[in-house]
Formats: structure tokens, C-alpha cells, sequence
């Protein structure tokens, strides 16, 4: 019968049947399978339970904010700006893109959303200026995944909800990794430019500096609310949020590019995203339910203690099972299915709860670039028309910085608890 359900799902799963609907329809069927249908009663209440947690109000804000934004041409105007700042040096339309995700890694959280607006804007200006296609979409979702690590980000309000790890710490341990991973694709980029020999852009062809910069300046102020405001303990990451839709309704209505219909799209697209998130939310809780009364984590506890790993090592293995997984799996349900089985074994050996969270969702988003799965690299492929397996090749430099980079934030626990420990959210 067990065969039979595991069958059954893979078959859903490959004929493109939604996730949240495989992950719960099998983990009923596993119910029945088990012997354990009379719990079936209970899954309303435990699914209610899975999401009513104060740090998921956050969610939809952030999407509905990085939505404003992405249409109300806010995006222009810091691209603009990014490439006054480094449009003549060589390859400066690359890090101008990089510079361009870390600025809406500070406003959205969302990597899809980020790829999606960009890859609609840069790859074609880097088209334009000499670029390969391949190359600009494979630095565009390389680049996008710092939005996920640099606060405000969604995973991890849904992490800090997950494993009852403060939000605000997390945030503030994020910015230091979001920014040595836009450090790391700079430099990749910059070899890269070298190599393939990226024209340095003429002087005539940037925004002026000083005109840029004042245009941009309300857009600016964006991060500074929502980040001033959760650092400097006057809001909960859910007020910052709120604070942030307001925030970017005023700043797009200055861009001359917010309606009321655009405003309308933008809640319509944070509705279908949101309801698709909380499903998954919602088969994953089915499934941990059913996990719990099989007793799945204490076996798979069992069986690394038979291993003898620890420390060091079973971080490390740990990280190579999440870069596995997170090439498969979406994130929310990576995040869902995983981490409350694995966490807790290297939470027993001593690791910090806020470093194991940037690390593990660090490790998470990684998965959103590589073949074959990534998303990120997906979406941009179809949005900048280019051919996947050229992107996937293209990608490839971009993604074995970011491992480098993860191994440093490991090995290093130092990088990502710096700024926590700075301001107070985590002990010394």
C-alpha cells in the first residue's frame, strides 16, 4: 500500500499536477496507508494551527510592496541610477544589475518577483550595449537570489515563524551575507567581463550622476524605512511592512506611474501568490502531522547519531543534502517539508538558531539558479526569451560563487551573527 501512494504521487507529480495538491493528497493517502486514518479529523485544526503564526501577516505586505514597485517604474529609475554609479567601468551594466537586486533585496524579498521585473528591463538594455543573451539572463537570475537574504525577506519570516526563531534577528543577520554575496557576484562578473571582453561604456551613454541621484532619492528611502524602522526596534517586521506598501504607494504615485488600476493588478498578483504560498503551507502541515506520528524525525535522529557525525560535519552534511533539495523543491515547501526534521539535530549540537537559518535559507535559494529545476532560471528564459540550456550553461560561474559563499558563511558563523550580536537580538 506504501508503494502504492509513493507511486501514485510521483505519477501526479510528474504530470504537472500542482505541488500543494500532490504534497496533500498523498500525505492522506499515506494516512490510510498507515493505518492511521482516524487522525484525518484532526487536520483542520492542525492546518489552521500551521498558519496562524503573527510573522505570516508580513508575507503578503512584502509581496504587495516588491508588486508596487516592479509596476509603478521604480525600477527604472534605480536602474538609472546604478548605472551613473557604475556604468563606465567594464562589465558595468552587469553590476549594475547586481546593484539594481540588492536594492529591491531591500524592499521585496521575493527572488521570482525581482527576476521577472529585471529580466524584463536589464537584459535587454545588456543586449543592447554588447552583451551575449545567455550571459545577461544568467547574471539576472544569479543576481536575484540576494533578494531572499538581504532583509526584508520572505523566507525568513517564514523560517522565523517555522522554528520560532526572532524575525528581527534574522533580518539583521542577513544583511551582511546578502551584501558579500553581491560582493562575490561582482567579482565573478568582473572576470567574466574580462574574459569575454565587455566594452567599457561610453560616457554619453549613462544618466547623469547628480540628476540620477535625485530622481531616485524617495526610492531610496524605502530601505532605510523598513530596515531603520525593524533595526531600531520602533516596528515588528509586520508594521515595517505595512509601513513599506504605504511607503511605496507614495513613492510610485511621484514616479507618475501609480493608478488605480496598477495599484489593482498589484493586490490581484498578491492575492494568486499569497493563496498559492499558504496552500503549500497548508499540505505541508498534513504532511508534518503525518511525519510526527510516524515518528520519521526521531528515526532519521537515530540514524545520524549511528553516523557518528557532529559539529562541523554534520553542518556540512546537512548543507549538502539542503543543496540537493533545494534544486528539486520549491522554497516554501523545502522550507516546510525539511527543516523541521533536520534543524533540530544541528540545533542538539550547539549551532546558533539565527546563523543556522541564514545559512540553511542562504543554502535554499541557491537552488533557485541551477539547472535543472531553478526557477529564477526559468522565469528569466521565458521572460528574456533565451534558449534554457544556454542560460544553464551561462549560469554555472554564478552559481559556484554563490557555494563559495555558503561555505564561507559555514565555516565562518561570525559573518552572519556580526550585526545580530552588534545590536543586541542575539547573545555574544
Amino acid at each position: 500500500m506504501t508503494f502504492l501512494v509513493l507511486g501514485v504521487t510521483a505519477v501526479f507529480l510528474l504530470g504537472g499536477v500542482g505541488i500543494a495538491y500532490v504534497i496533500g493528497a498523498g500525505s492522506v493517502l499515506g494516512f490510510i496507508a498507515a493505518g492511521q486514518d482516524i487522525y484525518l479529523a484532526v487536520l483542520p485544526q492542525r492546518i489552521f494551527s500551521q498558519l496562524d503564526l503573527f510573522a505570516l501577516m508580513a508575507l503578503p505586505l512584502f509581496i504587495l510592496t516588491g508588486e508596487i514597485m516592479n509596476r509603478s517604474g521604480i525600477t527604472r529609475v534605480i536602474v538609472n541610477l546604478m548605472m551613473a554609479l557604475v556604468g563606465r567601468v567594464k562589465g558595468g551594466l552587469g553590476h549594475a544589475n547586481i546593484l539594481t537586486s540588492v536594492f529591491f533585496g531591500g524592499v521585496s524579498g521575493s527572488a521570482i518577483a525581482d527576476t521577472a521585473a529585471l529580466s524584463n528591463t536589464l537584459v535587454p538594455a545588456m543586449v543592447e550595449r554588447g552583451y551575449r543573451r545567455s550571459y545577461a539572463a544568467a547574471l539576472t537570475a544569479a543576481s536575484s537570489i540576494i533578494g531572499p537574504i538581504i532583509p526584508p525577506s520572505i523566507i525568513l519570516i517564514l523560517y522565523g515563524a517555522l522554528m520560532e526563531t526572532s524575525v528581527t534577528a534574522l533580518f539583521v543577520a542577513g544583511i551582511v551575507p546578502g551584501l558579500l554575496l553581491a560582493a562575490s557576484l561582482m567579482v565573478a562578473n568582473a572576470i567574466c567581463a574580462r574574459r569575454e571582453d565587455h566594452r567599457e561604456e561610453n560616457e554619453k551613454d549613462d544618466p547623469v550622476l547628480s540628476r540620477s541621484i535625485i530622481a531616485a532619492l524617495p526610492a531610496l528611502s524605502l530601505p532605510v524605512i523598513i530596515l531603520g524602522g525593524i533595526v531600531g526596534g520602533v516596528t515588528t517586521p509586520t508594521e515595517a511592512a505595512a509601513i513599506a506598501v504605504v511607503a511605496a504607494l507614495i513613492v510610485g504615485s511621484r514616479q507618475d506611474g501609480m493608478n488605480a488600476q496598477i495599484f489593482w493588478q498589484a493586490v490581484q498578483t498578491t492575492v494568486r501568490l499569497t493563496g498559492s504560498v499558504f496552500m503549500i503551507l497548508a499540505a505541508v502541515a498534513v504532511f508534518g502531522y503525518l511525519a510526527g506520528l510516524l515518528q520519521w524525525p526521531q528515526s532519521l535522529a537515530g540514524w545520524v547519531s549511528g553516523t557518528g557525525l557532529s559539529g562541523l560535519e554534520l553542518l556540512l552534511a546537512i548543507n549538502l543534502l539542503f543543496l540537493v533539495v533545494g534544486m528539486v523543491l520549491d522554497l516554501p515547501v523545502a522550507l516546510f517539508l525539511i527543516v523541521p526534521v533536520i534543524a533540530p539535530l544541528a540545533l542538539a549540537q550547539g549551532v546558533d538558531p539565527t546563523h543556522l537559518g541564514i545559512v540553511l535559507c542562504f543554502n535554499l535559494c541557491i537552488g533557485l539558479t541551477p539547472p535543472p529545476f531553478g526557477a529564477c532560471l526559468a522565469v528569466t528564459a521565458s521572460v528574456a526569451g533565451v534558449e534554457y540550456k544556454k542560460i544553464a550553461r551561462a549560469v554555472l560561474t554564478f552559481v559556484a560563487a554563490e557555494i563559495l559563499v555558503l561555505g564561507c558563511l559555514i565555516l565562518f558563523p561570525q559573518i552572519s551573527l556580526f550585526l545580530p550580536r552588534l545590536a543586541g537580538f542575539v547573545a555574544g
